[in-house]
């Protein structure tokens, strides 16, 4: 009989089950948007039961688009969003809200007190990271002191905390493994990444107990069986989980240091393999764990960008720019040149190098002539630009000159795109034909975990390497222009209206 690997790959915005055979091809896909809710001005949630029926329906529609059977899966492997947390009842499997978003800024208020108590040098050198909504500590800390009823069960450790690979599994084994990888654990702001334990001063700052958090794992290693009755009558072994950006530089076979990658995608995250090394950064950047395999533990340097290919979806659905995001990269050829609008897409603050929670999102530049497809070049140049701020500090960080990017996701299908990040970077930048590489990195360390594959038979197939054709001088200049767009957008204040 015939094995296979199935990736479940949960992102922000959709939920997809992609099953790849030995020869690393994908043989189905099936995909299911997801819900995103914005309550209130820069809050972003989930339901996470939604999100469990959502990969229970992609998983058994693609088994019915190949006609593959459950009992072929060799290993499961599941990449997630990172950060968005959730607390559940240990006893009833349910969420006792909803689901706090890794883009939400809700927290805003929680960081600041953490700041002013000044924790933030302990925080960066335990973690790797830096005090932000963005990290699942104080979403954690924002539902436990708005719910003194949680609190309390918390306490007597009736709640459970996890990202979604830690629900997932935990869902799929029936409640028998509450479980995070070093790499998602290693997004917590709650994580010792070098000794890779949870640490004590950071829980007793943030006051949050210890028995709500997952036990620690490796990346690429046999966690447990799915539950029968959750998952078609049959114990499948899930022998992997990563976070979504980790899965994708491993997907890209980025397993050497200096190696680095670029995901387009509701976000956007740029991270270099730093080895077995800690890469302390001065310009912005996180320390993080890019996964765990065995016994050793690679880093990376990694920046992130809070709106990346998102902002085409708000240029779709409330300016209504365009019916379809296919058609934007005619839109901006046809546009020449932007007429000097920039974007600066901070709808929920400025991610890295900047951090600035509080920065607006802008649009300069304007005139009567500007037209729709000189805002969607605009908006397309956006995240070349905010890639380009992250590799710079990168670079200057790493002391790893990056002369070859690799890039997925989502908007990396726009030829525009990568061609205008080719030339304001001046260097290659190479798609694969297969653009799935959060779920191909996520597939290739579950196979590496029950024997499918052996490290040394891991490939991916070059697409096409983009070249820079426009001369650096112009591009740099309008670099520059954008560096003052952004410094624009970051000295708001709302007084000013």
């Amino acid at each position: 009989m015939e094995k296979y690997i199935l990736a479940i790959d949960h992102g922000t915005t959709s939920s997809r089950a992609i099953i790849f055979d030995k020869d690393q091809k994908m043989v189905g896909v099936s995909q299911k948007e997801g819900n995103v809710e914005y309550p209130k001005p820069g809050w972003v949630v989930q339901d996470a039961n939604l999100i469990w029926n959502d990969t229970m329906t992609v998983i058994a529609d693609v088994f019915d688009k190949t006609g593959i059977s459950p009992e072929q899966i060799a290993g499961i492997g599941i990449s997630n969003q990172r950060e968005t947390t959730v607390l559940w009842n240990r006893k009833t499997g349910l969420p006792v809200d909803k689901a706090i978003v890794w883009q939400s800024r809700q927290t805003a208020d929680i960081c600041d007190e953490w700041k002013d108590r000044g924790l933030e040098p302990y925080v960066r050198t335990m973690t790797g990271l830096r005090i932000d909504p963005y990290f699942s500590a104080s979403k954690i800390a924002f539902i436990l002191r708005n719910n003194p009823e949680v609190r309390k069960q918390a306490e007597e450790g009736e709640i459970l905390f996890g990202t979604m690979d830690t629900w997932l599994v935990w869902k799929l084994t029936g409640g028998y493994h509450h479980v995070t990888d070093a790499s998602n654990a290693s997004r917590t702001l709650l994580c010792d990444i070098e000794n890779l334990v949870w640490d004590q001063k950071l829980l007793n700052y943030f006051n949050i107990p210890e028995s709500i958090l997952p036990n620690i794992i490796g990346t690429s290693e046999v966690i447990g069986k799915t539950s029968p009755y959750v998952f078609f009558q049959q114990e499948i072994p899930i022998s992997s989980i990563v976070g979504d950006q980790q899965a994708a530089l491993f997907g890209q076979l980025c397993l050497e240091a200096g190696q680095a990658k670029n995901t387009y995608g509701t976000g956007g995250f740029l991270l270099m393999n730093t080895g077995e090394k800690i890469v302390r950064s001065n310009s912005g950047l996180l320390s993080t764990v890019a996964w765990k395999i065995g016994d050793r533990v690679t880093y990376a340097l990694e920046g992130s960008i809070f709106v990346s290919g998102s902002i085409m979806k708000w240029m779709r659905d409330k300016l209504r720019l365009f019916d379809n995001v296919k058609d934007t990269c005619a839109m901006a050829e046809e546009a020449k040149t932007t007429g000097g609008v920039y974007i600066v897409p901070a709808f929920v603050g400025l991610g890295a190098p900047f951090w600035d929670e509080r920065a607006k999102a802008s649009i300069s530049g304007l005139t009567l002539g500007t037209n729709r497809n000189q805002l969607v070049r605009a908006a397309i140049e956006s995240m070349a630009y905010q890639a380009k701020d992250v590799m710079d500090a990168m670079v200057k960080d790493s002391g790893f000159p990056i002369s070859h990017l690799k890039v997925d996701g989502g908007a990396a299908i726009n030829d525009f795109l990568l061609q205008f990040q080719s030339d304001l970077l001046q260097v290659p930048v190479e798609r694969f034909k297969v653009n799935e590489l959060t779920a191909l990195g996520a597939a290739f360390l579950a196979g590496l975990a029950v024997d499918y594959w052996k490290e040394d038979e891991l490939h991916i197939e070059s697409e096409r390497v983009f070249q820079p054709q426009r001369d650096g001088q112009e591009m740099a200049k309008r670099y520059e222009d954008w560096i003052h767009a952004v410094e624009a957008c970051q000295t708001f204040k709302p007084e000013m209206l």
